[in-house]
């Protein structure tokens, strides 16, 4: 399978759960990847603040892009979050994940998800599972 597109590219098109809820890729490099997006009315819970759920799945998008940025199909097999504050409408937040661990089958990430004020919403960390099989793009933007 060849593919002719940039990580930032593939995953931006092909995770179409993140993509439904406005979730991008921003930055990807090698053991590092930022997403983004801003909070919405359709990413409010019953309290009316963001969904954890849509936190999760904007670090989990960064979390994607440096787990597979080494070529090779990885997913995640394991993850913890902590919620530290609410994300509110109209609120710009970022997922920034850093690789910590790059081991051969099992790699760890760090998450930080922030506002754009800079206030540490949530923290994330990843465990992946490197599967025997490639996973090509052509660059990382």
């Amino acid at each position: 399978m060849v593919n002719n597109r940039s990580l930032l590219d593939t995953l931006n098109s092909t995770d179409r759960f993140a993509r439904s809820i406005g979730a991008q890729l921003t930055e990807v490099r090698e053991g590092y990847a930022r997403a983004e997006l801003t909070v919405e009315e359709h990413h409010l819970n019953g309290a009316g603040v963001c969904q954890g759920g849509v936190l999760y799945t904007l670090a989990d998008l960064a979390f994607a892009a440096v787990a597979n940025s080494h070529g090779t199909l990885t997913l995640g097999i394991s993850n913890t979050i902590t919620f530290l504050k609410s994300a509110k409408q109209g609120e710009h937040i970022v997922a920034e994940c850093t690789e910590v661990l790059d081991h051969h089958r099992l790699p760890y990430c760090d998450m930080k998800i922030t506002n754009q004020n800079g206030e540490l919403l949530a923290a994330m960390t990843g465990l992946a599972y490197r599967m025997k099989k490639d996973f090509p793009f052509e660059g990382y933007k």
